[in-house]
């Protein structure tokens, strides 16, 4: 077979935009993904390998940093790891590499969808969406937590930016909730 062809997490051969009133949402497909969990008796060494890999600090609870590759904190001792598609195709064997048997690696590329909310209405979008104290969610912090009655990570890339990550099973529900919410805000 060589007519197989790609598709978004919401069906789609181009991810989808749509724009209501100063809020933009993006369907974001070319991230790649990969889970660590450090193994027990690791967990120092899991972090040393995380920070490596990053490049930077190992991100502590409801923090994520790193540009391209970006380690966002999941649980204890457990980060997702996210970075360019067309540059990490093979995230997982890249982190595997990376932190060798001092922890586990699960990809998660096809396992999330992300949604990037833009503008300078973001704000009231999320209070129709979630539980966010708002006032504390600033740059560099991610939450997890229920959008909609969907189990998700939100990361506050700045403050006109959050990116959504659900479960890519819900990716249409989540997408709904998304656009029902940006209408009510607008």
């Amino acid at each position: 077979m060589h007519d197989l062809v790609a598709i978004t997490a919401l069906g789609g051969a181009a991810p989808r935009v749509d724009t209501v009133g100063s809020v933009t949402c993006s369907e974001v497909s070319d991230v790649a993904l990969a889970s660590v969990t450090a193994r027990l008796g690791h967990e120092a060494a899991t972090q040393d390998a995380v920070a490596r890999l990053i490049g930077t600090a190992t991100p502590t609870v409801q923090r994520f940093a790193g540009d391209p590759v970006t380690a966002f904190w999941s649980g204890p001792d457990q980060w997702m790891i996210e970075a360019p598609f067309s540059t990490h195709e093979d995230l997982a064997a890249y982190v595997k590499t990376a932190v060798g048997i001092v922890a586990s690696v699960t990809e998660q590329t096809d396992a999330w969808a992300r949604f990037d909310l833009q503008g300078d209405g973001i704000n009231a979008v999320l209070e129709l969406l979630c539980q966010l104290d708002l006032r504390q969610f600033q740059s560099g912090h991610v939450a997890r937590g229920a959008v909609h009655h969907i189990g998700c990570f939100i990361l506050c890339r700045s403050a006109d930016h959050v990116s959504l990550y659900g479960p890519r099973s819900s990716a249409g529900s989540l997408h709904h909730a998304v656009l029902a919410a940006m209408r009510s805000a607008h």
